[in-house]
């Protein structure tokens, strides 16, 4: 069966544009032209993956993912984005996005995007769970694959879908280091060159939740010049 799509886009050439592309690549897509219809299209039947603007008449783009994600809702979101600050991005991630791109990119950059979200949904769902009692231990951080879950000091955090990958990827790895590039192949399932900063807003986000001093790590090192390790404890 054919993925669903939801794109949520209020400018009509673009969003026509994106229609066009995702249907020639076999999927099935619904468009809607500002948030409010994107958060009762997905209420009336839900997508497999959102492409959502994040600029858009009577509810923007934050706000949708805010609602779905209130809601339970954990369907992949790729939010489009015209700015390109660390703050728009950082707001997007911070509500539940998976992914971003900045205006004006292309649409084989869409349409490898979208496969990778859709991709690794398929895999998270796929994946035998095993046991729920087996833990990854890295000092005093706990990560319960099967479960999902992350506990520090035998505290439990949340995670984005995205961050926990990240996460137990380099728990998975203790001292081996990860270029930036090769974290976007691994844990995004694409390298676009450019994007790179995508990982290091996650870092960013992972240490201001697993460090006890974000500007002073010691779980998540930087390897000056090589990239990313997690510390081998």
């Amino acid at each position: 069966m054919p993925h669903r799509v939801l794109v949520a886009e209020d400018q009509a050439d673009i969003r026509e544009l994106i229609v066009m592309n995702l249907q020639a690549a076999g999927h099935d897509v619904h468009a809607v032209a500002d948030g409010a219809e994107a958060l009762a299209a997905e209420a009336a039947r839900p997508s497999d993956v959102l492409v959502l603007d994040l600029m858009m008449p009577l509810l923007d783009g934050l706000e949708v993912c805010k609602s779905l994600r209130a809601q339970g809702r954990h369907v992949p979101i790729l939010m489009l984005t015209a700015k390109s600050t660390e703050l728009d991005r950082v707001l997007g991630l911070e509500l539940g996005a998976d992914d971003y791109l900045t205006k004006p990119f292309s649409m084989a950059e869409l349409l490898a995007r979208v496969k990778a979200l859709l991709r690794r949904a398929e895999l998270q769902r796929a994946a035998p769970q095993g046991s729920p009692a087996v833990v990854i231990r890295n000092g005093d951080i706990e990560i319960l694959p099967a479960r999902r879950e992350v506990r520090i000091g035998g505290r439990a955090l949340e995670f984005t879908a995205l961050e926990f990958e990240l996460l137990l990827h380099f728990a998975k790895h203790p001292g081996r280091v990860f270029s930036r590039g090769q974290l976007l192949d691994a844990v995004w399932g694409y390298h676009h060159e450019g994007y790179e900063h995508t990982v290091t807003t996650h870092i960013n986000r992972l240490r201001a939740k697993v460090e006890a001093d974000p500007m002073a790590p010691r779980v998540i090192l930087t390897v000056r010049g090589a990239g990313y390790k997690m510390r081998d404890s």
